[in-house]
């Protein structure tokens, strides 16, 4: 038998906040029982982990060792504008298919096209 994957952890400043992101990035919604402790965002339909969210004291200090790839379902620069708006920051944008961005809290993701 194997395993699979239940749930991607964040540690973060503000469960909610971070949970609140990635819910409307993604197109779900916070889990009702989500507190700023710890707050999950199901899936929204397509089968993947629960998003999983929980404070901790200490900050981000160095790039993440692996992140998340979006691909846009429309174009690129719509989604970015879209997530931007959401509280992401741009961190690389070579023009091209793929833009290197951050959320809130400073977590590396990608969006593709």
């Amino acid at each position: 038998m194997t395993s699979f994957v239940k749930s991607v952890t964040f540690d973060c400043a503000s469960a909610l906040v971070l949970a609140g992101f990635w819910a409307a990035a993604l197109g779900s919604n916070v889990d009702e029982d989500s507190t700023d402790d710890k707050a999950w965002v199901e899936p929204a339909g397509w089968g993947g982990p629960t998003l999983w969210f929980q404070r901790v004291p200490e900050g981000k200090t160095a790039k993440n060792r692996q992140h998340f790839d979006l691909r846009a379902m429309g174009s690129v620069g719509d989604e970015v504008g879209r997530l931007v708006a959401l509280g992401a920051t741009v961190l690389r944008d070579d023009g091209g298919e793929l833009v290197v961005m951050a959320d809130p809290e400073g977590n590396e993701f990608c969006v593709e096209s």
